[in-house]
Order: C-alpha cells, then structure tokens, then sequence
C-alpha cells in the first residue's frame, strides 16, 4: 500500500485527483491539505506509520507555496517522494521545484494514468517521474549547460519572517557553530532565555533539531 498526501488549495483538484486514484488498491490517501502550512501543520499530527510515502503538491498557493513547502518538508522529511502537480510548465517553475527537491514534476492535464503510474515510479523505483513536455525542457537545459540563476525569489520568506528580530539573530549564529552558552554571552542574556528562543525557531520552522535548523538556513542562504 502507498499512503499518499494531496496538498491543493482548490477542492475540486483534490476531488479529482482522489477520483483519479479511486478503485487502486495498492494507493491509499492518508492526508490532504490546502496550503503548504495546512501541510507541515497535519503531518505533525501523524505517527510515523501513517505518514505519506507519496505527496502530491500544488504550487501556487497561499500562505506558504509549494516550491517552499517541498523544501522544508524535505529536510525533516527526507524519505517523503514530492511529486508536484500543477498548471506551470515555465522553466523557472520547474527548475525551483527540483532545485527545492521535488522526485518528480506533473502536469495538470496529463491523463490519470501517468499519476498513477508517477506514484509508483516515484515510490517503488525511486524514479523521477516527469511530464513528456517537463521531461523535454530537462533535457534541453542539460544540452544547453547549467541553468541560469532564478530571477525568482529562492527562499520561504513568509517563514524566515515569522521569526522575529531576535529569532533570526539566534538562528545565525546557530548556523555559525555557536553553542548556548555563548550565544547567551554574546547577545547579555541567559542560556535559558537562549533556549526559549530556540524553541520557538523550531517550532515557526516546523522543524526539530539544531541540525534542520542549519540545514534549512544553509538550503536558503538565511546565514
């Protein structure tokens, strides 16, 4: 059995794609969300052998996209498959959703069975599944050479701004390798006060560790 996620903002392309897997036995949806926060927000809530193995994922959405969704999602996810699903097929799209670590890049008018067959490609081959026209323009820019820098914004803002002045401060030097000690000595406050900080980074980030945490600002340039 695949378990599978469904991160869409519109309804009628959740119902879709579900009527698109009915009938499998082998695909079972286990989780579906409306943004990419509603996202990171539920899958908190599962115990591990209810995770998905398989997400499908939108891209323009609000509150947080997809391209940044399947970023942070991968490093605390890192066994996840992010198959993304969507309208887009410009290049700077395509380029960010890989960049970001998407397996795998579909169109929304591909027909059902190339979904289903993604899925399991994704899944049981660890392949990396692609529309013919998103698997022609790959091909193209591997011709052509490295891809041009995005003129697009890179980074999740919406969540490096979540942090507050202070946050972003304690993230840095995080990243540099300091400890909490010295963190404390260097801004004059407690260890313990250096501590709430970092739960709170943690928690804004939906993140766990120390390790995610640089990770993800090394992933985005944040230090």
């Amino acid at each position: 059995m695949i378990q599978i996620g469904i991160v869409d903002d519109k309804s009628l392309n959740r119902n879709m794609i579900r009527q698109n897997l009915y009938g499998l036995n082998e695909i079972e949806v286990v989780l579906e969300a409306v943004n990419g926060l509603d996202f990171l927000e539920k899958i908190k809530t599962l115990p591990n052998h209810q995770l998905p193995q398989v997400v499908l994922m939108d891209l323009d959405m609000p509150v947080l996209n997809g391209i940044d969704t399947i970023a942070i999602a991968t490093i605390k996810f890192p066994n996840i498959k992010f198959i993304v699903v969507t309208v887009f097929d410009d290049d700077d799209k395509i380029f960010e959703a890989i960049k970001a670590g998407a397996s795998g890049y579909l169109l929304k008018d591909d027909a059902p069975d190339m979904l289903v067959d993604a899925i399991q490609n994704a899944y049981h081959l660890n392949g990396a599944p692609m529309s013919p026209a998103i698997a022609r323009k790959t091909l193209l820019w591997l011709k052509q050479g490295p891809k041009p820098a995005s003129t697009h914004q890179e980074q999740p803002d919406t969540m490096l701004n979540s942090l507050s002045e202070r946050e972003q401060e304690i993230l840095k030097y995080l990243v540099e390798g300091q400890d909490y000690k010295k963190i404390a000595g260097i801004l004059f406050i407690s260890p313990q006060t250096v501590r709430t900080h970092i739960s709170r980074i943690y928690e804004k980030l939906h993140i766990n560790s120390k390790a995610q945490a640089i990770q993800l600002a090394h992933k985005f340039k944040w230090n």
